[in-house]
């Protein structure tokens, strides 16, 4: 379909775990850098923002997993953006094998950052560039859910480190992935059980703050809140096995 792209992928060994699969946050980082080469080959990337000082930045996200592919394994990743309001936009992603079958969808919702204020802008200053790219076709999954406050199980600490920080200057979208996987029963990453991840990032987190990842079990889903030392809820997320 016209405006839908296509990008070709292997699953390298430095993406995968002890299982011989992608990990989670592995397969977040090709959904996200895809994101990135789209934008900037259609002429609204990063580069383009950063020449009246603005940027894209990740509000929400949403992965549903069917099974994590092996190393080496060949898949091809299709985007496009289907919606645009006066604050967000929607980008899609399906990841399927060569043959047609689909292992991972996803939705993604983002803003546009003013890089001096730090606050959400209109994207309506840069309707002429993303216009002509939106695509008809439907997302592949369901909106993201509203998560809530949670009462924590487990608590983990964190200072976010030179490697958290990316070119935003706060830290990097799947960094908050994988401090939560690194919580979870390792039995349950062994499983490659189906899985649903909706993330709702909320504020920045910079370089030296510390921070607190809490986690609240329930049957068959994961709940999780990433609190900044200030007392500010930077992230929350909600992973759910099949």
């Amino acid at each position: 379909m016209k405006n839908q792209t296509t990008y070709n992928y292997q699953v390298a060994t430095q993406n995968v775990d002890f299982t011989l699969r992608a990990t989670i946050d592995s397969l977040g980082n090709y959904i996200l850098n895809t994101a990135g080469i789209d934008a900037q080959g259609k002429g609204f990337g990063v580069d383009a923002l950063a020449l009246q000082n603005l940027t894209w930045v990740l509000s929400r996200l949403v992965l549903e997993i069917d099974s994590r592919p092996e190393q080496f394994a060949e898949f091809n990743l299709t985007t496009w953006v289907n919606q645009n309001t006066r604050l967000v936009s929607t980008r899609n992603f399906t990841l399927a094998y060569p043959d047609g079958t689909l292992f991972c969808r996803s939705l993604s919702q983002w803003c546009m950052l003013d890089l001096v204020r730090r606050v959400p802008v209109s994207l309506e200053s840069i309707e002429e560039l993303y216009n002509p790219y939106i695509c008809p076709e439907p997302s592949p999954c369901e909106p993201p859910l509203r998560l809530r406050a949670i009462e924590t199980d487990v608590v983990s600490e964190h200072r976010v480190v030179y490697s958290d920080i990316d070119f935003n200057s706060h830290m990097n979208t799947m960094r908050y992935i994988a401090l939560m996987v690194d919580m979870l029963d390792i039995e349950l990453i062994k499983s490659n059980r189906p899985l649903r991840i909706d993330v709702h990032f909320m504020n920045e987190c910079v370089y030296g703050q510390l921070l607190k990842v809490g986690m609240q079990s329930a049957e068959n889903q994961t709940f999780f809140e990433v609190v900044r030392e200030d007392g500010v809820v930077a992230c929350r997320a909600s992973f759910v096995w099949k």
